[in-house]
């Protein structure tokens, strides 16, 4: 019982809860009702009111915006974008989500939308702060970096980094034999000095396929993890007749102790220590190879969060750097690895993994000049300086939109003509409870009246476990207790937002690591919102949900659904590294749908150049070994001996369309969409995908 708690001369008498209408005592009394989730200082809401409450400001400069139409909008190419060039997102999700009959590409959500003009901008003022930094110092050398293709391994993505990264010769790094292969047939069409950078644990067939990589003229390095590499390299050098180009990983005292940070240091997963390096070289020495080692490579961690840090660690391995070059190593290349971070929070600090103290031109300077400086002290040549940013790189240009569809009731049921009979007779403890809560409303105690609900429902739900009290009596006692909390505002009600999504399959560093993302409602931003929400996804798992925003945040900000008619969009930002290739299928929920919008000089601002539908069914099912088509034969065969012969047909087409489908759901706004069926959209590729719908279709002969 709390401190104040029978006040039996201030309890109304009874009859006073017979005369009860569902309020408590002078209603609108209660301090303020829901607070506001921001604050516009009696001005009315307004775009700049949205980007300051999102903080797109901080992680979205310099590619997203929100424009005067309350839309986000993209601006492909950062800073140097004019105001006619900006993307409005929701037009781009109306063209994707339309109807073909109605113009549109009749694709299904959720949907990732990748600009490539965003990734061509990143690239190149990833080069151009490693230029200035190497020309403002008097760098004796040149920057060419690599894109790690674990970050994202879509064909188009590799493809285009190739292709933007040419004139600056950009390369790949692979870490397994299927990124190998993918990495030397996308340089065929690169840069001839783009470097191919091997990492990773090598078997004899890795090593030898890095080797013919070499005999097609690609510059090719093999960086050894482990000393007893060496030996394999040797051993298929002298098999093929291949002189190799070798690298060292070497395993830092430096590194930083963040979730990221856990494979570097002394204790890291990956590298030699210095006394293998000695091993390495004087190897490589006895065999007359010593020139073969010709690059350092090392990596502090991912999400590096300060050039303090990063320059303590650049500066240790130029060290190492110099010592091989006194050993009479060939050293020509330092790859600093990766570690270039993103400020997924907009916070431009260096205290969480979800932010960093620094910016492209502060990273590359601290790099070059960690570099220059040990170099110059031993009188050793500047070294080709490569980087393997592959966050910093694809992380910005591809946003996930996805649809909220329903979202939980913030009211209690409409409270029934006897509901306070219901409360009057209680038990007699839990009905001293309520008459106390009461009497606390009359006086206007309001906190008090907060304690004694919570201490009622909690004594009620004891007693319905125990099967003491009816089902009636515990609804209405959690009927008062939303009522108070309501009333009184003691809580911000929270309220569950039902999204068209597996986390699972689209953000699953959420769920792995607490990696936080950017999650903006990608419309409505010239709106208050008036919501406090959480996301719970499609999956039936109790972690499918977002609870935690950038800021600390443990709901977000949100619209009511449907208050302007239509969908309700949000999108997931800074999403373009791992979270496709890291993604699984819990529930057998497939990959998103895929779009590829350029800018354009057209009506819109933009071009869709591919749009690729997500997995169907069927899709998904044979990833998991299953055959749709014996499936589909043996629901068919099951139909033709139970259901009538003038339904049949019907239903063979409703399961081949089952089949043929995404496994999300229909949206809300009522775009039918996954009509993919091989058409084009005029704008690039064909649109479609032979669907398992139609291979169906044909076992039916239909």
């Amino acid at each position: 019982m709390p401190a104040m708690a029978c006040v039996d001369a201030a309890v109304p008498p009874l009859g006073y809860g017979f005369a009860w209408d569902g309020s408590l005592p002078a209603p609108g009394t209660f301090p303020g009702g829901a607070p506001s989730l921001a604050t516009t200082n009696g001005l009315p809401w307004s775009p700049e009111h949205s980007a300051a409450l999102y903080k797109i400001d901080g992680w979205g400069a310099p590619y997203f915006n929100v424009n005067a139409a309350g839309n986000i909008s993209v601006r492909p190419y950062g800073a140097g974008t004019l105001s006619h060039q900006e993307i409005d997102l929701m037009k781009v999700i109306q063209k994707a989500s339309d109807p073909k009959a109605a113009g549109g590409l009749g694709l299904r959500l959720p949907v990732i939308v990748r600009f490539p003009d965003i990734l061509k901008n990143r690239l190149e003022s990833l080069n151009a702060a490693f230029d200035f930094a190497i020309r403002s110092t008097g760098y004796g050398s040149h920057y060419q970096g690599v894109y790690p293709v674990k970050c994202n391994q879509d064909r188009f993505i590799v493809e285009d980094i190739v292709g933007f990264g040419s004139p600056f010769r950009f390369g790949l790094e692979a870490g397994s034999k299927p990124e190998l292969l993918l990495a030397m047939s996308s340089l065929v069409k690169g840069s001839p000095e783009a470097l191919l950078i091997c990492n990773g644990y090598k078997d004899q067939e890795y090593i030898s396929l890095a080797l013919i990589a070499r005999t097609l003229d690609l510059n090719t390095v093999i960086v050894l993890e482990q000393e007893e590499e060496l030996d394999r390299v040797l051993e298929a050098s002298h098999r093929l007749g291949v002189r190799p180009v070798i690298g060292l990983r070497a395993k830092l005292r430096t590194k930083h102790s963040g979730h990221f940070g856990s494979t570097s240091g002394e204790k890291g997963k990956f590298g030699l220590t210095t006394t293998q390096i000695l091993s390495v070289a004087r190897k490589l020495r006895a065999v007359e190879m010593l020139d073969c080692l010709q690059l350092l490579h090392f990596h502090i961690g991912s999400q590096i969060p300060s050039t303090a840090l990063l320059a303590d660690g650049v500066g240790e391995a130029a060290q190492i750097y110099c010592e091989l070059d006194r050993l009479g190593a060939s050293m020509r290349v330092i790859d600093v690895g990766g570690g270039l971070g993103i400020d997924y929070d907009g916070s431009h600090s260096s205290g969480s993994d979800m932010s960093v103290g620094y910016d492209l031109e502060e990273y590359a300077s601290a790099v070059v000049r960690a570099i220059q400086y040990a170099c110059d002290r031993k009188s050793v040549p500047h070294p080709i300086i490569c980087s393997e940013s592959g966050r910093a790189l694809v992380s910005h240009h591809s946003v996930l939109i996805f649809e909220a569809i329903s979202a939980s009731s913030p009211d209690p049921a409409s409270f029934e003509p006897n509901l306070a009979y219901l409360l009057e007779t209680l038990a007699d403890d839990a009905r001293a409870d309520y008459r106390n809560l009461m009497a606390s409303a009359v006086r206007g105690e309001y906190e008090t009246c907060v304690l004694y609900a919570e201490q009622l429902k909690r004594r009620c739900v004891e007693q319905f476990k125990d099967g003491l009290l009816g089902l009636e009596h515990l609804v209405a006692v959690d009927a008062l207790s939303e009522l108070v909390s309501r009333e009184v505002a003691a809580a911000d009600p929270v309220r569950i937002y039902h999204i068209n999504l597996s986390l699972f399959t689209s953000i699953p560093d959420f769920w792995a690591i607490g990696q936080l993302f950017p999650i903006v409602p990608i419309h409505r931003l010239d709106e208050r919102p008036v919501v406090s929400g959480i996301l719970s996804d499609l999956t039936c798992d109790s972690d499918g949900k977002l609870d935690k925003f950038i800021g600390g945040g443990s709901s977000l900000p949100l619209h009511e659904i449907g208050a302007s008619g239509g969908g309700y969009y949000l999108g997931m930002f800074l999403g373009g590294a791992y979270q496709e290739a890291l993604g699984g299928l819990h529930n057998l929920f497939g990959g998103p749908s895929v779009l590829r919008v350029s800018q354009s000089d057209g009506p819109h601002c933009f071009a869709v150049t591919r749009a690729a539908p997500g997995p169907s069914c069927a899709d998904v099912l044979r990833s998991m070994q299953h055959s749709p088509e014996l499936m589909f034969d043996a629901l068919k065969r099951r139909a033709e001996e139970h259901v009538p012969v003038d339904s049949i047909e019907a239903l063979a087409c409703g399961l081949a369309r089952a089949f043929g489908s995404m496994p999300y759901l229909v949206g809300a706004a009522g775009f039918v969409g996954g009509d993919a069926d091989g058409s084009s959209d005029g704008t690039g590729e064909s649109v479609g995908r032979e669907e398992e719908e139609w291979e169906c279709m044909r076992c039916l002969n239909l």
